[in-house]
């Protein structure tokens, strides 16, 4: 069977965030998901993967556990475990903006559904901004937008001090991948002058669900934070790989690059390491491989344990590091 892939988020107030954890993480086990969960204060935000209906179950309890009704899940397949374990953490912030008092739950961005976001794009007066990172955004994005050049969502504010006024943009559309980056960022942009804020509800992955590809807007792929690197526009897994020493994604040309050896280096990074930090990567691949290969159990009590590069589908013990 495949495996449902679920991921979602929710800005609420919580409290006892050590107890609700251990909650999760329960019953996670329990219905032999793997995924990751993180909590804080202000919310919650996750991805999880499982077989069967224990998706479904988790999370009817976990609403009844929250007091909500209405927790939207963006769904995609995934034919192998796109997780290596099941982790709940908890965090200052379910997506980190390192700004104190930004609320979403008080204010945010107007949402806009996937069929009206087109024709919002396409206004000349609207500035549309991709708020995820630089490595998410070169292999693909909505056609026209601005990449901030970010490598970690921190340096967001940075970009719109330097590069956005409320009166030369009067007008700002904004998407992420599953939109919770878009609701801290909106969420900034609102409290500091700027009126007229949109934010696609759902972000990319309801979008790419929601409309026929001969109708979409969007060019490229979208980048995923779990072991399928990428989905096409049908939600599919995509063409990219990962470098598993930088976490950018790679193509089949990259691997073929003399600087790339399988989780110690990519044509990206090899110049930015030491040999030191290949040599430590290199260590680490291979402890992944033997622990695959020994069939180490990653995801729950009755879990299958996955290749340590599943696009590949075994592991490349043979390919010597260049130090």
């Amino acid at each position: 069977m495949s495996y449902r892939v679920c991921a979602f988020y929710r800005f609420l107030h919580l409290e006892n965030l050590s107890l609700l954890q251990g909650l999760i993480k329960s019953r996670l086990i329990e219905a032999e998901l793997c995924g990751t969960v993180l909590l804080a204060p202000e919310g919650i935000n996750g991805t999880v993967a499982g077989q069967g209906d224990g998706t479904f179950q988790f999370f009817d309890w976990l609403q009844s556990q929250l007091g909500l009704s209405n927790l939207e899940l963006n769904q995609s397949w995934c034919e192998y475990p796109p997780f290596k374990r099941t982790k709940v953490k908890i965090k200052k912030e379910i997506v980190t903006l390192g700004i104190e008092g930004i609320n979403p739950i008080k204010q945010t961005g107007t949402y806009v559904s996937p069929d009206e976001w087109n024709t919002l794009i396409e206004d000349p007066e609207v500035l549309l901004i991709d708020t995820r990172n630089d490595y998410e955004v070169e292999v693909g994005r909505f056609k026209g937008a601005i990449s901030p050049d970010t490598v970690i969502f921190r340096d967001f504010p940075d970009y719109v001090k330097k590069h956005l006024d409320p009166e030369q943009n009067p007008k700002i559309a904004m998407y992420c991948t599953g939109g919770i980056r878009c609701e801290k960022a909106s969420a900034y942009l609102k409290q500091n002058g700027f009126r007229e804020v949109f934010q696609l509800q759902g972000g990319i992955l309801n979008y790419l669900k929601t409309i026929p590809n001969e109708q979409s807007s969007w060019e490229g792929e979208c980048f995923v934070f779990d072991d399928r690197t990428t989905l096409d526009d049908a939600l599919a897994s995509g063409e990219y790989d990962q470098c598993h020493a930088c976490r950018r994604p790679i193509s089949e040309l990259d691997k073929q690059s003399e600087k790339y050896t399988k989780g110690v280096s990519c044509p990206k990074c090899y110049d930015q390491k030491s040999d030191r930090d290949r040599l430590r990567y290199a260590e680490r691949e291979r402890q992944t491989c033997l622990s695959d290969l020994r069939g180490d159990e990653h995801i729950g009590p009755n879990s299958q344990a996955n290749p340590a590069n599943r696009k590949a589908g075994k592991c490349d013990t043979a390919k010597e590091s260049p130090v």
